[in-house]
Parts: C-alpha cells; sequence; structure tokens
C-alpha cells in the first residue's frame, strides 16, 4: 500500500481513463475524490467499487469558476489533499474554413476544460500545498501536445502542449517548496474518445504509425500514474513520461 495516508483529487474521473486512475491510486492505498460533470450514477459505482475509499464531487470544468469551486469542495470534504490528478479533457474537431463563430466556440470551450480548468486547479493546488508540505500534480497531457496535430483538432493539440508546458514551469520553480509536477503524454487509448474517432475516421487511421499496432488499455495509463505518486519518485520532477507504443520517438 504504497499510497497510503494520500488523498487525490481526480478530474474526468467517470471516463475509461479517470476510473483507471481512481482505481490504481486507491489499489496502492490512496483516498480518492472522484470528480464528475453530469454523470452522477458513475461516480457513485466507482466509489462503491473502491469500497467507499473516497468522496465524489461535482464541478462544470468548462465554466470560468468551476475548477476553483472543485477544490473549495474538495477541501471542505477531506481537509488535506496530497494530490492532484488533471485529467479531464475533451476533443473536439471544426475546419478551419468553418465560421468564424464556430472555430472561437470550439477553441474557448477546448481551452477552458483542457488548459484552463487544469491551471485554476494547479494554483489552488500549489496554494494548498505550501501550507500542507507540498504535494504533487499529474497532468494528462497528450502526444498530440508533442508533435502537432491534424488540422481540425487543433484546439485540442495546442491545449495538451500547454498543459505540457504548465508542468514543466511547477516542478521548475515550486520543486525546491516540495511541489512536483509529472504529465503523461498518451496516444490513442481505447476510451469513448478513440472509439468516436473510429467510428468516424476508421481503427486504421487510429492505428497507423503504432509499431505495436494497438492502443493503449486504460489500466496501463492508470498504473502510470499511481507509480508517478509514490513518495520514491520524486525525481521525476518535470518529466513528460509517453505512452505511445513507439508511435512519437523523442
Amino acid at each position: 500500500m504504497l499510497l497510503t495516508g494520500q488523498t487525490i483529487l481526480v478530474t474526468g474521473a467517470t471516463g475509461a481513463i479517470g476510473q483507471a486512475i481512481c482505481r490504481c491510486l486507491a489499489a496502492d492505498g490512496a483516498r480518492v475524490m472522484i470528480h464528475y460533470s453530469q454523470n452522477r450514477a458513475a461516480a457513485d459505482a466507482l466509489l462503491a467499487d473502491l469500497n467507499g475509499q473516497g468522496t465524489c464531487l461535482a464541478a462544470d470544468l468548462a465554466t470560468p469558476d468551476g475548477a476553483t469551486a472543485l477544490w473549495h469542495a474538495a477541501v471542505a470534504a477531506e481537509g488535506r489533499i496530497t494530490g492532484l490528478v488533471n485529467n479531464a479533457g475533451i476533443r473536439s474537431e471544426v475546419a478551419v474554413d468553418a465560421p468564424l463563430p464556430d472555430w472561437q466556440a470550439v477553441w474557448d470551450r477546448e481551452l477552458r476544460v483542457n488548459l484552463l480548468s487544469a491551471a485554476d486547479l494547479t494554483r489552488a493546488a500549489i496554494l494548498h500545498f505550501r501550507q500542507h508540505g507540498g504535494g504533487r500534480i499529474v497532468n494528462m497531457a497528450s502526444r498530440a501536445g508533442q508533435r502537432g496535430y491534424a488540422s481540425n483538432a487543433m484546439a485540442y493539440g495546442a491545449s495538451k502542449a500547454a498543459l505540457i508546458n504548465l508542468t514543466k514551469s511547477v516542478a521548475l520553480s515550486h520543486g525546491h517548496e516540495g511541489i512536483t509536477a509529472v504529465a503523461l503524454a498518451p496516444g490513442w487509448v481505447r476510451t469513448d474518445m478513440a472509439e468516436a474517432f473510429i467510428a468516424q475516421h476508421g481503427e486504421a487511421a487510429a492505428l497507423a504509425g503504432i509499431p505495436i499496432g494497438r492502443m493503449a488499455a486504460p489500466q496501463e495509463i492508470g498504473e502510470l500514474v499511481a507509480f508517478t505518486f509514490r513518495p520514491t519518485q520524486a525525481s521525476l520532477n518535470g518529466a513528460v513520461l509517453d505512452v505511445n507504443g513507439g508511435s512519437y520517438l523523442r
């Protein structure tokens, strides 16, 4: 039980990756705060699977005050928080020749959910961690944020690239306070988002360029997140961990 005594907030916890993260954290002894936007039933079911080892918290991260409200609710529910996983994310498509209002609407929402909510939670976490002897932040970035992305989903790639930079900035600026940050950069993971892409573009398009010939499983991501929260892994501070089957090599 390597994470016993840790209390970790996971955003977007009812999706496939979020659920895997919560299960792996709880299996290693952490108490998990399960964030959901609308699907309370899925959050309650996940908490039951964790034998009640946590709390369910609702928040709309698409609103400017949603992330801060979530953090305040988490502190009110659990007191001290030792970790944050910025996992919530959306991927939308809009063509460059779409009407400007449509283009801007996609970018505004994508940046709000994928980046700005994570930034607000990171700010709140840093202030909290300063008062309680440190803490760790894990950001769910993407291969798309490292190598560029498709024209119709540039907002997603740009938001994930900024999330990687946010991770490095926290690591560089706050490591001396015992506040560390790590980013994961998955390629395709077998989730609803991936299935939606496959339905539109075909599985061959998703698997193209992945040497191992398959997507990552959510469990792989969950296990790696749990590993990054081990107290012994402080030196991972600032790392960007690739989970892409060899499809992007640095």
